[in-house]
C-alpha cells in the first residue's frame, strides 16, 4: 500500500534533498512515523508535544485538508498522494 509523500523544500535537507518519499503506511499519523523512521528528526518538525500535527503545517491526502477528515487517523490506501505544506507567514 505505497502513497507518495511531497516533502517541502525547507524539509528537504532532513529527507536528503528527496522531493518524494514513497511510505507503505496505513494511516498519515503511521505515515509521519515511518519518515521518523527513515529521517530522524522531521517528526518533530511536523507534530507537537501533544502529538497533535503543528499548527501551521498543513497536511493534504489527495487535496483534501486532513483537519476536515480525519486527521493524522485519515487512512492511506495505495497510489495516494500526500502534500505537507508549511504555513508562510509575513506582511
Amino acid at each position: 500500500m505505497a502513497a507518495t509523500i511531497r516533502i517541502p523544500t525547507p524539509l528537504r535537507k532532513l529527507t536528503n534533498e528527496q522531493e518524494t518519499v514513497e511510505v507503505e503506511s496505513a494511516t498519515v499519523g503511521a505515515a509521519i512515523d515511518e519518515l521518523e523512521g527513515k529521517f530522524p528528526g522531521i517528526k518533530e518538525r511536523l507534530v507537537s508535544e501533544d502529538g497533535e500535527v503543528r499548527r501551521f503545517v498543513n497536511v493534504y491526502v489527495n487535496e483534501e485538508d486532513i483537519r476536515f477528515l480525519e486527521s493524522q487517523a485519515t487512512p492511506l490506501k495505495d497510489g495516494d498522494d500526500v502534500s505537507i505544506i508549511p504555513a508562510i507567514a509575513g506582511g
